[in-house]
Formats: C-alpha cells, structure tokens, sequence
C-alpha cells in the first residue's frame, strides 16, 4: 500500500512538472538596450579623452611619445574590457560606423553612439582642464592636436591619420565582430595596437584616430587649426577597414563576395 501510495505521488509530481508553464521571458529593458549603452559610450569616452589629455598636458619632455601613448593605449584596454557587455565599447566614430557596416549593430543606435561619443569627449576634456594648471594646459592647447603648422604637412597627416586608423579599427572588427576571429583578448589587442600607432605615427600627426579625441580638446582651447584632419582622416580609415572585413578578411556571413 506504501508503495502504491509513493508511485501515485511520483505519477502526480510527474503530471504537474509536465503542466507547469514553460518560465514567460521578459521583455527586453529599454534602460539597458537603448539608454545604458549610450551612457556607457558617454562615461568610456569621457574618462578616455580625460586621461589622453592629461598624458600630453603633463608629458615631460624627457619621456617623448612614450607616456602618451601608453596611457591612451592602457586607457583603452581598460575601459574596453569594462565596458564591452554594456555598448561594445565604441569610444571612437569610425569603429562606430564600420561595427555598423559590417553588421555588429543596428542602425537606429548609431547616431546616438555618435553624439554620446563627442559630449563623452567635450566632457573628458573639461576635466582635465580642472586638472592641469592653466600655464600647461595653455601650452599643450588644452591637449588639442596642434602639430599641424603649415599645408606641406597635410598630405603625410592626412595618409597617416588614414592609415593608422584603419589598422586599429581593422582589429576592432577582426577581434569584436568577426566570428571566425573573435578573441576574448580584444582590450589587449586593440590596447597594443594604439600603443603602436601613436610611437610610430605621434610626430606625423598627432596620431589621434578618433574625431571625439580631437574634439574635445578643440572645443575646450577653441583651437581648430586643421581639424578638420581629424575627422576626415580617421573616418576615411575607418571606411577603408570596413571594406577590407567586407571584401577579403570577413568570415562567410560578412563577406560580401566569395561566400558561396
């Protein structure tokens, strides 16, 4: 009878299992997938152009290229890593608009990525002209990419800006959206890849690579001698990468041609 009793209980636990509801899944939260990315893009891109910024205000002369381009590059392999699950970790127009070319994000997000990225960099100059004192902050223009003096270096500025961004958006696209290359090493990676460009390139241009880094500083110095370098430049880069992933490095989903 006991037993009876216990195989009767083991039957009724088995129907009820059988008639439970299958768990009804939420719908997405719009604070998560339309406000916090942005407000991420605002915060990483403010606290990259920040601490970019002070690197080039408070740079000692015997340190050359060296501090400046290892604390954008620590700077970025930090709030890369950091950020990453939140917006992808953009900080940068041209990875913004190439991640949308080679399909890594919808459309309807890309402006507000753009705009959060230029007040992330208005903002994160701000704070380092509450930082520095003023003489050196008026010396290095506010950190504002002034090694542009006269047009003959426009053509060597303009190729590096172009070419240096489009090796660094390259990787972002080959470790970020990519699947055949996809590598939890990205921040590392893209961290190094800045490193490089700024020791081999600083002196040409300012190595740069992202108009919201130029941006900023501009607008807090009102220095605007050949900005328009650092737009052009870096978004031309970034154009030229996506077609590089598009045409020949993508995986079979991405690549456009020769996917068959």
């Amino acid at each position: 009878m006991g037993v009876e009793k216990m195989e009767m209980e083991d039957t009724d636990s088995t129907l009820m299992e059988k008639g439970k509801k299958p768990p009804v899944s939420r719908p997405p939260n719009k604070y998560e997938t339309l406000f916090q990315p942005c407000l991420a893009e605002i915060v990483g891109t403010m606290f990259f152009v920040f601490i970019g910024c002070v690197s080039v205000i408070e740079n000692v002369p015997a340190a050359g290229r060296v501090q400046p381009a290892l604390v954008h590059g620590l700077a970025v392999a930090v709030m890369v890593a950091v950020m990453d699950n939140i917006s992808g970790s953009h900080f940068n127009p041209p990875f913004t608009i190439a991640i949308y070319l080679c399909g890594g994000m919808e459309l309807m997000m890309v402006g507000p990525y753009l705009v959060s990225q230029l007040i992330g960099g208005v903002l994160g100059a701000g704070m380092s002209k509450l930082m520095t004192p003023a003489q050196r902050y008026h010396n290095a223009t506010g950190a504002a990419f002034d090694i542009l003096k006269s047009e003959s270096q426009l053509s060597g500025a303009i190729f590096g800006e172009v070419a240096m961004t489009c090796m660094v958006t390259m990787v972002v696209l080959l470790v970020a959206v990519n699947k055949k290359t996809k590598t939890p090493m990205a921040p590392f990676l893209v961290g190094c890849t800045v490193i490089i460009c700024i020791l081999a390139g600083g002196d040409v241009s300012g190595t740069c690579l992202n108009p919201a880094r130029a941006f900023g500083p501009a607008v807090m110095a009102n220095y605007w001698t050949y900005h328009w370098v650092y737009w052009a430049g870096p978004i031309g880069g970034g154009l030229v990468a996506a077609a590089l992933l598009r045409l020949i490095l993508g995986d079979n989903k991405l690549r456009v041609v020769m996917n068959s």
